[in-house]
C-alpha cells in the first residue's frame, strides 16, 4: 500500500470532485478550481486525479471520444457504470453477470487472472425523451 501525504492540493481536488454532478475531465476540475481563486496547477490536478483513482477513492473512466474522466467514488467494491452520452448522469450497477461473462471469454481463450472494465454509455431516459420530442 502506498501511503500519500494529504497535501492542500490534494485535498482541494478531492473537494472539488466531491462537489462536480457526475465524472469530469481534470481540465474541467481545474477550470472550475481556477474559477474559485485556486492557484493549483493543472499537472497537480492531474496528478491528484490519478492518485485518487488508484487509491479508490475515485471512479475513472475513458469517455467516448478517448478523454479521462473522474468522479467521487460512490461504492467501495468493484461495480460497473450506465453513463449517459448527452447529459453525463451516471448509474452504478453492481458486477453481477458482467463478471460472469468476463470469466467465461478469458477462459474460452486461455487467459488466466483476467480483469476487466466495464462502462456503458447509452441515452438515460430524459435524453432519450428529449431527443423524440419535435
Amino acid at each position: 500500500m502506498v501511503v500519500r501525504r494529504n497535501t492542500w492540493q490534494r485535498e482541494a481536488v478531492r473537494d472539488a470532485l466531491d462537489s462536480a454532478d457526475g465524472f469530469v475531465s481534470a481540465q474541467g476540475l481545474h477550470s472550475q478550481l481556477k474559477d474559485a481563486g485556486s492557484h493549483i496547477g493543472l499537472a497537480t490536478v492531474y496528478r491528484a486525479l490519478a492518485d485518487l483513482a488508484t487509491d479508490g477513492d475515485a471512479d475513472s473512466l475513458q469517455s467516448p471520444e478517448g478523454e479521462a474522466l473522474y468522479r467521487a467514488c460512490e461504492s467501495s467494491g468493484h461495480h460497473h457504470h450506465l453513463i449517459c452520452r448527452t447529459c453525463g448522469v451516471t448509474v452504478e450497477i453492481e458486477a453481477g453477470e458482467v463478471e460472469r461473462w468476463a470469466r467465461n471469454v478469458a477462459a474460452e481463450h486461455g487467459f488466466t487472472d483476467a480483469r476487466h472494465i466495464v462502462d456503458i454509455f447509452g441515452l438515460c431516459p430524459e435524453c432519450s425523451a428529449a431527443q423524440r420530442q419535435p
